[in-house]
């Protein structure tokens, strides 16, 4: 039953959570058929998120698996009912995945690595975190030490902060979302960073790429697309990381510096870049591997690979170590 997996699971994660310091994970995954939902904890908080099961159900038996999802996570985490967020994950299209389905305004702060940041419990369909990259984030923490951040796509900043707290020397993030380069810019106050090293600039990250450089590059290009968007805010009709995933990989190599690396991911899960079709004079790395957290073990949540110019110094660093 739904109820003991999540109490096992619970159990075990527990333990590596108090080990390694890290207060929000991934309970559960669709483990059981039956139950088609997504658990997080957010440091005593759970999100929940209930997955499409057939087409010929009932708004009756919806209603009854709602209510039967609900009681098995309560008993299986031993959560007070307040504790609960329920949300539904349809299909997603453009940016509607950020858009507010609710207006409570359920705010805490939690901690990652040593980190604090903002979530939104309530409103919207993520919760501001997204915990399938924490690992890259440290990886990209651990390398940033005097270099020059770009972040695409920049959601709420998560990246953007690792990379401060690295000791970046300057960081750029860019978004199409006001809301959420505002939501940045208070994870960094969160964490006592600001200054004029460190800019926010809300635009089409697309367009952003095809303006001229003039003379300007980055050590660390983190560029984290959305799957698809078709977006009335974006220049193009619609962007797909499948199909779009060489020309943007072309735009963010020409702002690179000859000895840097593009941190490239999408939760594009059967996505499966053509070597054939990467830009001339580039190389790239499945690092996928490596950027997986325990509580995501055995999954597929996204994607992840360096990108760099063949024959630089970047290159070269392609490899990683595991424990990276």
């Amino acid at each position: 039953m739904l109820d003991h997996r999540l109490a096992k699971r619970f159990k075990h994660l527990s333990k590596w959570s108090r080990r390694t310091g890290t207060p929000c994970f991934r309970v559960y995954e669709r483990d059981i058929p039956e139950f088609p939902l997504v658990v997080d904890w957010y440091d005593g908080d759970v999100v929940a998120w209930l997955h499409p099961r057939t087409r010929d159900d009932t708004p009756e038996r919806e209603q009854a698996h709602v209510k039967a999802c609900t009681e098995h996570i309560l008993r299986g985490l031993s959560l007070d009912p307040s504790r609960l967020f329920l949300k539904r994950r349809q299909r997603q299209r453009g940016l509607a995945q950020y858009e507010r389905v609710d207006t409570r305004g359920v705010v805490r702060t939690v901690q990652e690595h040593g980190l604090s940041f903002e979530v939104n419990l309530s409103d919207y369909l993520d919760t501001g975190l997204f915990l399938d990259h924490r690992s890259t984030r440290a990886m990209v923490r651990a390398r940033a030490k005097g270099r020059r951040v770009l972040n695409l796509f920049a959601y709420t900043g998560a990246f953007t902060c690792h990379a401060v707290a690295g000791g970046a020397a300057r960081t750029h993030t860019v978004d199409l979302s006001n809301t959420y380069l505002a939501w940045a810019q208070r994870n960094m106050a969160l964490n006592g960073f600001g200054g004029d090293s460190h800019r926010f600039e809300q635009a089409d990250c697309l367009q952003w790429l095809e303006q001229p450089t003039r003379g300007e590059s980055f050590d660390i290009i983190v560029l984290d697309p959305p799957t698809f968007s078709n977006s009335k805010r974006m220049v193009a009709d619609s962007f797909s990381v499948e199909r779009d995933w060489p020309a943007l990989i072309a735009a963010a190599l020409r702002w690179l510096d000859p000895r840097g690396q593009i941190w490239f991911s999408t939760n594009a899960r059967s996505f499966a870049p053509d070597p054939g079709l990467l830009p001339a004079g580039a190389v790239l790395r499945d690092i996928s591997s490596f950027t997986l957290p325990e509580d995501f073990s055995g999954r597929t949540p996204h994607r992840a690979y360096l990108v760099a110019h063949a024959g630089a110094p970047g290159a070269v660093d392609l490899r990683l170590q595991r424990g990276d």
